[in-house]
C-alpha cells in the first residue's frame, strides 16, 4: 500500500505540474463557464416577474448555449480528458528508460499500473469537482436560486457518473501507451477509437437501421426502425452515458426512450405522473446503464492491467 501511494503521489506531481494539464483544464473550464453563463443570462431573462419552478438550477447542465449544454459537451469532449492524461502514460517512460529503473525497485509490476490509473482517475475527479463548482457558483450569482437537497444529490450522481465515463477512456488510452511503443502511435490510435464511437457508430446505426427494417410505410415501420437504430447506437459509450445521466439531470424524465418509442399506457403514465421524480426513483430508470458503464470501465483496465504484466520487463 505504501509503493502503491508513492507511486500515486509521483504520477499527480507530474500531471499537476506538466503545462499539458493546466491547459486542458483551463480549455474547459472556458468553455463550460462560457456555455453556463449564456444559459443563466437566458433563464435570467425568462424567469423575471415570475415564480421561479423547482429543479430550475439543473436547467444550467441541461439547456443548450450556442451549440451545446454542458452535459452534452461533457459527452463529446469529456473523453478527451482521459485520453489526453493516458495516452502516453506508460510508453513515455519506457522510451525515456524510467520505467525499467522504476520496476527494478522493490515494487510490484500491478502496483505501476494501478498506481498510474488511480492518479489519472484522481485527477480527472479534481477537474469535474472544480467545473461543476464553477459552475455552480456562477449560477448562483446569475439565476439567483439556491439549490435543493435533490438538486445537489442529482449533481453529486451526475458527477461520479461524468468520472466514471471519463475513467473509462483513460482506460482506453492506457492500453494503447502499453500496447505501442510509439506515443504518437498510441494518441493517434486513442483518438481514432473516440473518433469512431463518438461519431462514426451513431451515424452507421442510423444507416444500418435504415436498411434492415421494411420500407412499407406505417408506424409500425417506423417504431422497429427507432427501436433498431437506438439498440444499435448503444454499443457506444457516449450513448450508455447519455441514457445513463438524462434521467439524472432531468428530474421530469421517466424513460430513457424517445417519446417515439413510449407505448399508449406509459403515455397515459406519464400524463398522470407529471411531476419530478425523486432521485432513488430516477437512479432506478438509468441503472442498467449505469451497470454497463461500470463493467465496460473495469473490463478495458483489466485488459490493461492483464497486457502490461505479460510484458517482458528487459523489452520495457
Amino acid at each position: 500500500m505504501r509503493e502503491l501511494k508513492v507511486i500515486i503521489r509521483k504520477e499527480l506531481a507530474d500531471h499537476f505540474s506538466s503545462d499539458r494539464f493546466l491547459f486542458l483544464f483551463a480549455l474547459i473550464a472556458m468553455v463550460s463557464l462560457i456555455t453556463v453563463y449564456m444559459v443563466g443570462m437566458t433563464i435570467s431573462k425568462e424567469l423575471e416577474g415570475v415564480a421561479k419552478p423547482r429543479h430550475v438550477f439543473l436547467l444550467l447542465f441541461t439547456s443548450p448555449g450556442v451549440h451545446f449544454s454542458l452535459t452534452q459537451f461533457v459527452a463529446l469532449f469529456g473523453p478527451l480528458i482521459g485520453l489526453i492524461l493516458g495516452f502516453d502514460m506508460i510508453n513515455r517512460e519506457r522510451n525515456e528508460g524510467t520505467l525499467s529503473k522504476l520496476l527494478s525497485q522493490p515494487i510490484y509490476r500491478d502496483t505501476v499500473v494501478n498506481g498510474k490509473f488511480l492518479a489519472g482517475v484522481i485527477v480527472i475527479a479534481i477537474m469535474m469537482v472544480s467545473i461543476v463548482l464553477l459552475i455552480t457558483g456562477l449560477g448562483l450569482i446569475m439565476v439567483g436560486v439556491t439549490p435543493g437537497l435533490d438538486e445537489l444529490g442529482r449533481i453529486f450522481v451526475y458527477l461520479v457518473i461524468s468520472i466514471i465515463y471519463i475513467a473509462f477512456w483513460l482506460g482506453v488510452a492506457i492500453l494503447f501507451s502499453i500496447l505501442f511503443r510509439s506515443v504518437a502511435t498510441s494518441a493517434l490510435a486513442a483518438l481514432a477509437v473516440w473518433l469512431f464511437f463518438s461519431f462514426f457508430i451513431p451515424l452507421g446505426a442510423s444507416v444500418l437501421a435504415n436498411a434492415l427494417t421494411p420500407e412499407a410505410p406505417g408506424p409500425v415501420a417506423v417504431l422497429q426502425q427507432a427501436k433498431l437504430e437506438r439498440t444499435l447506437s448503444l454499443i457506444s459509450p457516449m450513448e450508455l452515458y447519455n441514457n445513463g445521466t438524462i434521467a439524472i439531470i432531468d428530474p421530469m424524465r421517466r424513460t430513457t426512450r424517445p417519446f417515439i418509442q413510449v407505448g399508449m399506457m406509459e403515455q397515459i403514465s406519464l400524463a398522470r405522473f407529471s411531476g419530478p421524480l425523486p432521485l432513488s426513483q430516477s437512479v432506478l430508470i438509468v441503472l442498467p446503464y449505469l451497470i454497463t458503464l461500470v463493467a465496460i470501465t473495469v473490463i478495458c483496465f483489466a485488459i490493461s492491467y492483464t497486457v502490461f504484466m505479460r510484458q517482458e520487463i528487459r523489452s520495457i
